[in-house]
């Protein structure tokens, strides 16, 4: 079987295309055939050793798969050969098979293709907690999301207006936020590279703050965030893509009645792994029932890996970008 391997840290071009034996399949794990694997920036990370998470060289990159399940180790009760399933394997996604561990598996819904299901754990996982358990945010409030038009901002996007928000959009490329319009609806878009500062527009579009903000940005969007938020608002922190790690000033979280709130859906998958599954449960009826509608602009066989970790690194992506597996 192919795998894409990091066997030296480095840029995407470091890695190597290899054919590996077929891993074995543990008690408590399932064996997957892989059709499809999410495309991440943490996978960046994870090969250049920048991440938080550091398994031991050499390894795959690849957060999340979906595929078929060809084999069950003992004790696995939920899954049998045959199931398709959607898994949250953290790394060693990008092969052919890959075992994972039962409780890190999804049943994945006839209505999902495998493509859509490999990369919609990180994302629809993070927003929907981010959201729901984080914000309880509520129809009719205004939701504005940083990134709008990367992974985690677009099922942001697409939840809220599931749930009933109007929603507010930020990037910084004209072109993808118009494709965010055509896509999801948004009631509005603004380019922070054009429209800066972006407070006082988002202030006048809401008369007079966004209820809830979703920032996976970090730096000076996460400062300007407290300065357009309601009262009572929830900013919710859910990354640094900025490469800057800001700092809540409390002074206006006492003015604005507000609460800056931590977003890691990692951590909560493995404290109230039983509360995650029933988020996904919600999250794949949401789907059969065509009120979530993922995209995927990018897709590249697996042997293009290190072009499709490029797609990411240079922005290209509107939603999610995924790589294939063609036996």
């Amino acid at each position: 079987m192919k795998a894409v391997l990091c066997k030296e840290y480095g840029p995407p071009e470091s890695l190597v295309v290899e054919d590996v034996e077929s891993p074995k399949c543990g008690s408590g794990q399932v064996k997957i055939a892989v059709h499809a694997c999410g495309v991440n920036f943490p996978d960046v990370l994870l090969i250049k050793n920048e991440y938080q998470f550091k398994p031991s060289l050499p390894f795959a990159p690849g957060a999340e798969v979906a595929g078929e399940v060809v084999e069950v180790g003992a004790g696995v009760e939920k899954f049998k050969t045959g199931d398709r399933v959607a898994a949250m394997t953290g790394w060693d996604g990008f092969r052919e098979e890959v075992c994972c561990e039962e409780v890190k598996c999804l049943p994945l819904p006839e209505s999902m293709d495998y493509a859509t299901g490999a990369g919609f754990t990180m994302t629809y996982g993070t927003s929907y907690h981010a959201l729901v358990d984080r914000a309880k945010i509520q129809a009719g409030e205004w939701l504005l999301v940083h990134g709008g038009a990367g992974g985690v901002g677009t099922a942001a996007i697409d939840i809220g207006r599931a749930l009933g928000a109007r929603t507010i959009a930020t990037g910084g490329d004209d072109k993808k936020l118009e494709k965010l319009k055509g896509l999801y609806s948004v009631d509005h878009v603004i380019n922070y590279k054009t429209t800066n500062p972006f407070k006082d527009r988002v202030k006048e579009l809401t008369d007079g703050g966004a209820d809830v903000i979703y920032d996976p940005v970090g730096g000076d969007v996460f400062d300007q965030s407290l300065r357009c938020i309601n009262w009572e608002g929830r900013l919710l922190v859910v990354g640094f893509a900025s490469g800057t790690i800001p700092a809540a000033k409390a002074n206006l979280l006492l003015l604005k009645g507000c609460a800056a709130m931590g977003v890691f859906w990692g951590r909560f998958a493995v404290m109230e792994p039983e509360k995650c599954r029933r988020n996904f449960e919600t999250l794949f009826e949401m789907h059969d029932q065509g009120k979530l509608t993922p995209h995927i602009s990018h897709r590249f066989p697996l042997e293009k890996a290190a072009d499709a970790l490029y797609a990411v690194i240079n922005r290209e992506v509107v939603g999610k970008c995924v790589l294939t597996v063609h036996r």
